[in-house]
């Protein structure tokens, strides 16, 4: 086995866990509470243990170790950091989503993979993040980088708190209820085929004994003050050894400490860092975060530079200062007033003058946000010019104008603030679309086709950048600027505010942003988002003859029926429909058969059966001109990667995978094996999201035509 390489900055989850006041009563009990400590093992007054957030999503450890690919044999929990957002509810929906952000080389002594995740409420209020260092002993030497040196110095002087406890020799048998089952803690054969002379303590266990101790020395009866719990596991800990765990108060609201096995004297938890005190206020804050805003010499864009510099941002304010219809030579005057009135808020700003409909003022823009601040976290594209006319009288310069400043102005500035967010694993980017460009406005074609155009660059780039946490949004202000002056009457001016449109734009630029590739109206108050949608639509013919222009006229309107209209989230969902809709319907079920009609099973019994068969089942004569690679990566139990090349009339079916596939199919080995036995129809697989299909999509349709299924 071998690590996966492929699965770091990947996105883990969703995964949802339901649960209920006996599972937080059930953790407690397994932690060692019992009749002195009621308020965490009787439904009365409940009270969450911080630590039961673990024991609760410890099945996304399982992702992890899918998708890391780690030898199970080999696997300890190595260090643990909980940061809690507010506090845990007694009962609920728990919904996780993570990445795993490092695999760090120890090369014989193993490997450690380092994840992170986010926990919300069934109200998408974040609740924990958890960072997870799993050491992974039989699978280092893969010539990765060691890890960073984590110190935390212990105090030399006696602990200010100590606190005993003596854990049950059956504890762990309490403790797995609450959903770690590995046998390690309780198999004894198990434990001596891995090195261990008996099955051994949870480290998570140990860590909800200490959390306990923690919080009765220094949050007596207020589990909702923890804050940050971190720890590293450093030696095996035997059910029913007594343990310490040693306190040392550091600061206000700051304490070290450590958990020994007073048996031993060994310490069996070390770099235990403690963190408490009042929950913080619930703001969207910037502080540390780095923001680009074009255009932000005035009205929208000085009110987002502003606002975003009020909660922490350090702002790049870019602007020209040019006339609205981008005429003159521009001036150093607009940016660099918005930069003064930042710092005289006490905000960190600097001013950029370039134009963002050049590519190298594109990248200039950039270049100063890194050399003032040092990164991008944010770019809000909202530089713009209006040139109306109506079309018949729209020079092609006019039209040009104003697609340099709107489309190819944005272009010109994602594109190298896209490449530091990749790098980073971070970014939230601000595209400004107009109800021009989505509904029409009479005079402004140019400006209304840059607007829409910009819906279309959002809708790739938010999956370009889903997998590296960049976040894609669009808003359509309604709202007060130089460029409405007048063509707005004053008093419907006074009421269309920017201070109204910031709110929606800085939530999209925020880290508790959770969507992308979105559209919203916003303004005077008043939100609400705007979608593409797309109706069920209607099969003409069988699909093999070409309708005629009268069959379409008659189908019409069946075509334009919006009833069942969906979002679709990419070409391929299109696709799929498109393919699916030729399917012959389901039939009734039929009467169930008799026992003994339910012989002995029939078809391919295993994946790998499937891929031995595969080139007798292939298809030279409808092979002529065709070159293509499928590779198969099946997950699950008797999967793995085979690939299987067509070119020349000739296939090789291999295990492994192939350098450059064409495209790519990923399914569970059940489903693989129901597909390839007929149980479950191609399209079928797709459309439910069984069967994930990446690279050429339409490559893939030829499957059925290759091969005799």
């Amino acid at each position: 086995m071998a690590l996966n390489m492929d699965a770091v900055g990947k996105k883990l989850g969703l995964m949802k866990k339901d649960y209920t006041w006996k599972d937080v009563v059930l953790y407690a009990m397994g932690v060692g509470s019992g009749a002195e400590e009621l308020d965490y093992t009787y439904e009365k007054n409940l009270k969450v243990i911080p630590t039961f957030s673990i024991a609760a999503i410890f099945d996304f450890l399982g992702q992890i170790a899918a998708a890391s690919n780690m030898n199970l044999a080999g696997i300890l929990h190595g260090e643990q950091e909980l940061i809690f957002h507010r506090p845990i509810p007694t009962s609920g929906t728990l919904t996780t989503e993570g990445k795993i952000t490092h695999y760090y080389d120890k090369g014989p002594k193993g490997a450690l993979v380092v994840s992170e995740s986010d926990t919300v409420d069934a109200a998408g209020a974040k609740l924990f993040t958890s960072i997870v260092t799993v050491f992974a002993r039989l699978d280092g030497g893969f010539g990765g980088e060691n890890a960073p040196p984590n110190v935390v110095t212990i105090p030399e002087r006696e602990p200010d708190f100590v606190v005993e406890a003596l854990p049950s020799p059956n504890q762990p048998l309490l403790y797995r209820l609450s959903g770690d089952v590995f046998q390690l803690h309780v198999d004894p054969e198990f434990a001596r085929m891995v090195g261990f002379e008996k099955p051994i303590m949870h480290g998570l266990c140990t860590l909800g004994f200490s959390c306990r101790a923690l919080m009765a020395s220094l949050t007596p009866g207020k589990p909702e003050l923890v804050r940050r719990l971190a720890c590293r596991f450093s030696k095996t800990l035997y059910p029913g050894d007594p343990i310490k765990t040693l306190i040392w108060k550091t600061a206000e609201g700051k304490a070290l400490w450590r958990t020994i096995n007073t048996k031993t004297g060994e310490t069996v938890i070390d770099n235990g860092v403690f963190e408490y005190g009042e929950i913080p206020k619930d703001e969207i804050r910037f502080d540390g975060r780095a923001a680009i805003v074009t255009g932000a010499g005035g009205g929208l864009g000085r009110v987002y530079a502003l606002e975003l510099a009020k909660r922490g941002a350090k702002v790049l304010v870019n602007d020209l200062g040019g006339a609205r219809d981008g005429a003159g030579e521009g001036s150093t005057t607009p940016a660099q007033k918005v930069v003064e009135e930042i710092q005289a808020l006490g905000g960190e700003a600097a001013a950029n003058y370039d134009n963002v409909a050049t590519a190298a003022g594109g990248a200039g823009i950039v270049k100063a946000c890194l050399d003032a601040f040092g990164t991008v976290d944010i770019l809000i594209n909202n530089a713009g010019i209006l040139r109306d006319k109506s079309i018949l009288k729209m020079e092609p310069e006019t039209w040009q104008a104003v697609l340099d400043v709107h489309l190819q102005g944005a272009y010109h500035v994602t594109q190298p603030a896209f490449a530091v967010m990749k790098e980073k694993g971070y970014g939230r980017i601000i595209m400004t679309t107009s109800a021009a460009g989505l509904y029409g406005n009479f005079g402004q074609t140019n400006y209304s086709a840059a607007k829409m155009a910009l819906v279309g660059f959002m809708n790739t780039l938010k999956l370009e950048g889903a997998k590296y946490d960049i976040k894609v949004n669009t808003v359509a202000p309604v709202a007060a600027s130089r460029l409405m002056a007048d063509v707005i009457p004053p008093d419907l001016l006074e009421k269309m505010k920017p201070e109204f449109v910031a709110p929606m734009v800085l939530f999209l630029a925020s880290d508790k942003c959770p969507v992308t590739g979105r559209i919203y109206n916003a303004g005077v108050g008043f939100y609400n988002r705007a979608a593409v949608m797309t109706s069920p639509g209607t099969v003409i013919g069988d699909g093999t003859k070409i309708p005629s222009v009268e069959e379409v006229g008659a189908a019409w309107p069946r075509i334009l029926g919006l009833k069942g209209a969906k979002e679709l989230g990419q070409l391929n969902d299109l696709m799929g429909d498109m393919l699916t809709a030729f399917e012959a319907k389901p039939e009734k079920a039929a009467p169930a058969a008799a026992p003994a009609a339910e012989a002995a099973p029939t078809g391919i019994a295993s994946v790998a059966a499937v891929f031995e068969k595969m080139p007798t089942a292939f298809r030279p004569d409808k092979a002529a001109g065709v070159t293509v690679v499928f590779q198969y990566s099946i997950s699950g139990e008797g999967g793995g990667e085979w690939f299987a090349d067509i070119k020349e009339g000739t296939c090789t079916v291999a295990a492994g995978k192939h350098a450059a596939p064409t495209c790519t199919l990923a399914i569970a080995s059940g489903d693989f094996l129901d597909l390839m036995n007929g149980k479950l129809p191609a399209m079928q697989a797709y459309t439910s999201g069984k069967l994930k299909i990446g690279g050429d999509i339409m490559k893939s349709q030829l499957i059925g035509k290759l091969f005799k299924m």
